[in-house]
């Protein structure tokens, strides 16, 4: 993959002589850095030398960055760990693949956590606040993808009024690279993606009908409502990206509707996630493929009918470095059946 030169790229000229070429390109940070960060100004005096990625994102930027060496932990992974991090990550403790406990980080001794969700390190958080790190020294960082307003939903995830786009995950790996003193190593991440986003967004014809897409993360049960990716998330960027928009119009990041709701909005295309966690059966793609192909109402949806399923990463689903992955995912898999061009 793409990303993964640019990773045996950043440790090459790491470690060799390229370093003095590529330190030239981006300007070394100057400390204390003060860096704006979801309404909080956090301070670094140097930069962080026992760090914990809270969060599968925020883990998988700092293994992208070669900061595997400063890792002393990480938790809460929906997914498996990209394969081309596999070998990183393995030389990092992880602490859980599920919510871990406020005492369990500290444990570590960190001096600084990134943290992915707002469920992890939001002001409802019950893993823990970002005044509780403050309490006891340890810096934050919180995603600027996930900071978004709760007042017009009632959930920790919040709403978001304007599309998702990769200049707020850009801006995170930027960030990341100021606070470790990385720049060139950020910045060779982002014109990685960047590449990656402008070749997928050519590659897809415009010509062509513009398919409505819903993605279903998971459900509880069959009879429970469907967590879905809401109109402006990631979800919806991906459905941008490939020339089409999102059918469920809620702003709120992830909805929950009814099957009755999701058979009226009648998409083209049923995107199904893939979890690792196995939290619920219908974790499970083939769970889910199971229930659409067999429900008596949701088996006569068009798309069912036409086989116009398909199955991307969970964790692509939320706003991270996966999402170009997952838009990856589908536009091969509905090229391969047609549906694209």
């Amino acid at each position: 993959m793409t990303i993964l030169k640019s990773l045996l790229t950043i440790s090459g000229f790491w470690a060799g002589l390229g370093l003095a070429t590529m330190a030239a390109s981006a300007a070394s940070t100057t400390y204390p850095l003060t860096i704006d960060n979801c309404g909080a100004k956090v301070t670094f005096q140097k930069a962080p030398e026992r760090v914990i990625g809270l969060g599968q994102n925020s883990a998988e930027v700092l293994l992208l960055l070669g900061l595997k060496d400063k890792m002393v932990g990480t938790a809460f992974w929906p997914s498996k760990v990209l394969p081309e991090l596999a070998e990183a990550n393995a030389k990092v403790k992880l602490l859980t693949v599920e919510f871990p406990t406020f005492e369990s980080l500290l444990s570590q001794s960190p001096d600084f956590v990134a943290a992915a969700l707002p469920s992890l390190m939001g002001p409802s958080s019950k893993v823990a606040k970002r005044e509780d790190f403050e309490k006891v020294g340890v810096s934050t960082y919180l995603s600027p993808s996930t900071c978004l307003s709760t007042a017009a939903v009632k959930d920790q995830y919040g709403s978001r009024g304007e599309l998702w786009n990769m200049d707020l995950l850009y801006r995170e790996i930027d960030e990341l690279s100021q606070i470790f003193n990385i720049p060139d190593r950020g910045q060779a991440l982002i014109a990685d993606f960047k590449a990656r986003e402008a070749a997928l967004r050519s590659s897809v014809s415009r010509d062509g009908k513009p398919l409505s897409y819903v993605f279903w993360f998971s459900s509880q049960s069959p009879s429970s409502d469907a967590y879905l990716g809401g109109k402006n998330s990631a979800s919806g960027f991906i459905a941008d990206l490939l020339g089409g928009r999102n059918a469920i119009t809620a702003e709120a990041e992830w909805p929950t509707l009814g099957w009755e709701s999701i058979i009226a909005a009648n998409p083209d295309v049923i995107v199904v996630a893939n979890l690792d966690r196995n939290r619920w059966e219908l974790d499970k793609p083939e769970a889910k493929i199971r229930f659409l192909t067999t429900d008596p109402a949701v088996s006569q949806l068009p798309a069912v009918k036409n086989k116009a399923i398909v199955v991307m990463d969970g964790q692509a689903m939320n706003p991270t470095i996966r999402t170009i992955y997952g838009a990856e995912q589908v536009a091969g898999q509905l090229k391969a059946l047609g549906l694209l061009k």
